[in-house]
């Protein structure tokens, strides 16, 4: 039986398989409702999902209805605006590049996770973790594609899918301290109540202001919404099933741990792009995949 300091692990490697399956419906998604109307689908329909899972916990779980006070108000809107911009950023970088090479941009994250953890929370860094992370983000810098020429990269960091994709970063990046600083903040006695409350929380914002802007400016775009309703209710479960895992690990390890686990959603995009995409990968990236999976086990070595 996992302890429960050791639930991070697997919970984060869910959520990687999860958020996998939310961007390669997402995608699907975009074509048809762009980027606005695939990112509110993953908040909309996440949200009977993520009310479930708390009445559950408050029923079962034995502890009490926290208090939430204002500085835990704080913390969830900035994880709120946060992860809806770096939603909207990543699905853009997407669209403008491959699957995979549009997520590789944006887990750029990892580095900046570690730095406001560090600034904002008060966190500390072992040296094995700063080793993991820098091979991890040496990783996702391999899986860029490589220009022929210095004008080549000139224009590679010109890309729009790079502009997108390092914005999308540094917006999760905050979103993810926003998510711990929020968890920390709630006097909750438990991990996965305190994950359960801030989520629901936070995409109940998120649902509501993105549903009424869009509805005021292109209500089209709702329409479509929920004319597409089995694949964004697929999206929507697979999204808020991610959130979930991924917050309720915040609330039991530091988050630049948390985010270079996740790194592993590099891998599982992969096959996405080859399997179901049918995007080609070069010998380059493959070297990536391994960096970002010596970064992983690295990561795991602190654990405990």
């Amino acid at each position: 039986m996992i302890p429960v300091s050791g639930l991070w692990i697997p919970l984060t490697v869910f959520a990687a398989a999860a958020q996998t399956v939310r961007n390669t419906a997402q995608r699907h998604l975009t074509a048809e409702l762009g980027t606005l109307g695939a990112t509110l689908v993953r908040f909309l329909y996440g949200m009977p999902v993520l009310a479930m899972w708390l009445c559950l916990v408050l029923l079962f779980g034995g502890s009490p209805q926290p208090a939430l006070t204002w500085i835990f108000g704080g913390w969830v809107v900035v994880a709120a605006l946060s992860q809806m911009a770096g939603t909207a950023l990543l699905l853009r970088a997407m669209a403008e590049r491959s699957f995979a090479i549009g997520l590789v941009y944006s887990k750029s994250e990892v580095i900046q996770v570690a730095l406001f953890s560090v600034l904002f929370l008060g966190e500390t860094l072992s040296a094995v973790a700063v080793g993991a992370i820098a091979v991890a983000t040496l990783g996702v810098v391999l899986l860029t594609p490589r220009p022929p020429s210095l004008a080549g990269a000139r224009r590679r960091w010109a890309d729009p899918a790079a502009f997108y994709g390092l914005a999308s970063g540094s917006a999760f990046a905050v979103s993810v301290v926003g998510y711990r600083g929020a968890n920390l903040a709630l006097d909750a006695g438990s991990p996965f109540l305190a994950a359960a409350e801030t989520l629901f929380w936070s995409q109940l914002l998120q649902a509501v202001l993105l549903c009424g802007w869009l509805l005021v400016r292109s209500p089209a775009i709702v329409l479509g919404a929920l004319r597409q309703w089995r694949v964004s209710t697929f999206a929507g479960i697979a999204g808020a099933s991610a959130s979930l895992a991924n917050v309720t690990a915040l609330a039991l390890a530091p988050a630049s741990q948390v985010r270079t686990l996740i790194l592993i959603e590099v891998v599982f995009s992969y096959f996405v792009s080859r399997r179901i995409f049918r995007e080609s990968m070069s010998h380059r990236e493959l070297a990536g995949i391994i960096l970002v999976m010596a970064g992983v086990v690295l990561i795991l070595s602190t654990a405990g």
